[in-house]
């Protein structure tokens, strides 16, 4: 927090005029001077200060708590590059809030029912279309059917279940019934889950004979479930005719009428609904390409709320095709931006903010974005992820590259309501970076992703350090193939390290707790405690030369640890772990190749089945439903007789209190006598103001 209150620091204030000075807290007694009214006024006004000269060090605009709608993004240019502060004053709560209270509410029947309904002219004139909306501080839903779970596609012409995963389309045949010429049905969205992505298609027509429905957007998979051999499954959302249950809302654009029914105890004439109104709230914009950066701006102790979401273009500029307008990105929802952005900012900080009630992703820095904080914050009620970082990659403009930012010390959670496929934090092309200390939760897909690269390429990501956070429920039985932390890539420098993980739930395969996949190299991985996870607490699929060391991975359902593909190097090292399991093998192999032809060496662990019942090693496969079965087993003997833990022990490691995951060591545990060091969890997850690394 900067020091209150120095000579030539501005005021912001609900009850300023921007016409005043704004060297004032309040307005004076004459009522002719006093704060200014808007933060781009204060903006401004710093910069008529810099040109003439004016600006002869760092000031602190302080804006006071109340609400301040924002009709447009705040932006930010290189010209405002100055050391500024844009902090919330003392003890106060400003709002800088991109919706629209919707008000003059009246009660209609609506069949047999009665709904809250008001008109919004702006809809009516085509001039603003809104698909969120937020009552009493809470998000409300679009109707959609099934109620729960949901329908699966009949066939997809043309479509075979051995088809390649980019054989997308924009057609297939609903069983009978499911889908319905219903009113507006062109503002209905289909919304395809399978694999590790949704896909968002918008309906274009439906022939209800044959039950074909064709979508404006052709999907980026193929239409299939995953590894069982289904059409994927699919809910809809938008349908006028399924507004049935409380919370539920929907938006006639040909009429501007909106229609809600209320929530137990809401009441007509204190009822606060918000629709946002812009998508982007704040804006930092520079041309590094230029060597022109938005530098050293700050924004603290404000909160960001209410920003819209719509469509972006499916693939991202990475997979576009001409004519093709696809219905996802291929991962974590990579292509959805952020309420708040940065491209081409150096030194500015996003610190202690609040950001609720967003569209999109919460926050991204982008190309050439160098050296910023985004600390501190809580980001949550999210339609994608997090934070998102993107850059130039290996082969792109040097200076569009992006890194050494600190995304630390945030609490961010409750997301992917409408792109279930984004992540707590995502990190694309991006090096350098700390990602430390979050506590991330309540997600559909992985807490924190970092690499994009698929295989042994050149990789920008590198350097990142990812420690000492707290990660946990999430996927949800919602997708497959997810991690609590999930790497792609080539990566020397990059280290995970101190991090707690659990309650990772998968839909038909891959709830894993730290997932090293495609071509993950050169990472430590060391210190971390996972436990809880429907498939195994660590799995790599490919990658070379790993190290993983001084681990916890206990009781996955499927097994402790697995390497998928079998490589002529060297996968990964494994000392010094202690693995449990309840009547699951330590170690998983199966698939392309067996067990015993996976190259990876592992020793000086401590293993224990508190069952005392397992097979200590499995080949493993899946039966058509995706359940787990073994081909081939191994006891400890066979397996230590193709060189594998030839001095690990099988041993009780005395853990505090297994049954409530408190894994600390007695001081006779046999786990240090094998040079196990003891886990320090005290301090993952945020950490008070005064005690965060600066």
């Amino acid at each position: 927090m900067p020091e209150p209150f120095k000579s030539g620091d501005l005021y912001v204030s609900p009850q300023g005029n921007d016409r005043w000075s704004g060297k004032l807290a309040a307005p004076n007694a004459k009522g002719n001077d006093g704060p200014v009214a808007t933060l781009e006024r204060a903006r401004d006004l710093i910069r008529e200060r810099k040109l003439r000269g004016e600006l002869a060090g760092p000031l602190t605009v302080w804006v006071r708590g109340g609400r301040y709608p924002l009709s447009e993004p705040l932006t930010f240019s290189p010209a405002d590059s100055a050391p500024v502060t844009y902090a919330a004053y003392p003890g106060e709560q400003p709002i800088l809030d991109g919706g629209v209270r919707i008000g003059g509410w009246r009660v209609e029947q609506l069949g047999d029912r009665q709904v809250w309904v008001a008109d919004v002219p702006e809809v009516a004139q085509g001039k603003w279309v809104f698909r969120q909306l937020f009552v009493n501080g809470q998000r409300r839903s679009r109707p959609r059917l099934p109620k729960e779970g949901f329908y699966w596609m009949a066939n997809v012409p043309g479509l075979s279940m051995d088809a390649q995963l980019f054989e997308g389309s924009d057609t297939f045949q609903v069983e009978p019934g499911d889908i319905r010429p219903w009113k507006n049905l062109q503002d209905v969205d289909v919304v395809a889950i399978h694999f590790w992505i949704e896909e968002r298609m918008p309906i274009a027509s439906l022939d209800e004979r044959t039950g074909t429905v064709v979508s404006s957007r052709r999907s980026m998979f193929a239409l299939k479930d995953d590894v069982r051999e289904k059409y994927a499954k699919y809910y809809v959302e938008n349908v006028f005719e399924a507004l049935t249950e409380p919370g539920e809302w929907y938006l006639d654009r040909a009429e501007g009428k909106l229609y809600y029914l209320p929530m137990p105890g809401e009441q007509l004439d204190t009822l606060e609904a918000y629709a946002p109104r812009i998508e982007y709230l704040l804006k930092l914009e520079g041309a590094a390409e230029a060597g022109q950066y938005v530098e050293f701006l700050r924004f603290e102790g404000l909160t960001f709320r209410h920003s819209a979401w719509s469509q972006p273009k499916g693939g991202g500029e990475r997979f576009d095709k001409p004519g093709i307008e696809f219905a996802a990105a291929p991962q974590a929802a990579f292509n959805v931006p952020a309420a708040i952005h940065l491209s081409g900012a150096r030194y500015c900080a996003i610190e202690d903010c609040t950001i609720e009630h967003i569209g999109w992703y919460g926050v991204e820095l982008l190309d050439g974005c160098l050296g910023n904080r985004v600390v501190g914050n809580e980001i949550h009620d999210l339609g994608a992820g997090g934070v998102k970082l993107d850059g130039a990659d290996a082969h792109g403009n040097p200076a569009l590259r992006t890194g050494n930012n600190r995304i630390t010390d945030n609490h961010i959670y409750d997301g992917g309501h409408v792109f279930h496929s984004a992540c707590g934090i995502l990190s694309v092309h991006s090096f350098g970076n700390s990602f430390s200390h979050n506590h991330i939760h309540d997600f559909y897909y992985t807490g924190i992703s970092c690499g994009w690269v698929w295989g042994y390429a050149e990789n920008v990501s590198k350097n990142n350090r990812i420690e000492k956070n707290h990660i946990h429920d999430l996927g949800k039985k919602l997708l497959s193939d997810m991690g609590g932390i999930y790497t792609l890539g080539v990566q020397p420098g990059t280290v995970l390290r101190g991090n707690l993980i659990h309650d990772v739930e998968k839909w038909n395969y891959g709830g894993w707790a730290i997932y090293p996949d495609e071509g993950s190299s050169h990472i430590l991985i060391e210190n971390n405690v996972c436990y809880n996870t429907s498939s195994q607490p660590f799995h790599e699929h490919y990658g070379r030369e790993n190290i993983v060391r001084n681990n916890i991975f206990a009781f996955g359902r499927e097994g402790q640890v697995r390497l998928s593909r079998a490589e002529d190097h060297l996968s990964f090292t494994f000392e010094r772990n202690i693995i449990l399991t309840n009547g699951q093998p330590i170690f998983v192999g199966g698939g392309r190749a067996p067990l015993e032809q996976r190259k990876f060496y592992s020793d000086l662990n401590l293993l224990w089945d508190v069952s005392e019942q397992a097979p200590f090693c499995a080949d493993a496969s899946q039966d058509a439903d995706a359940r787990q079965f073994f081909t081939k087993t191994f006891t400890l003997e066979e397996w230590q007789a193709l060189g594998q833990d030839t001095h690990s022990v099988v041993a009780d490691p005395k853990c505090a209190d297994l049954a409530n995951h408190d894994f600390t060591l007695a001081e006779d545990s046999p786990a240090f006598a094998l040079g196990f060091q003891p886990i320090d969890l005290s301090d993952v997850g945020p950490r008070p103001k005064g005690q965060r690394d600066e």
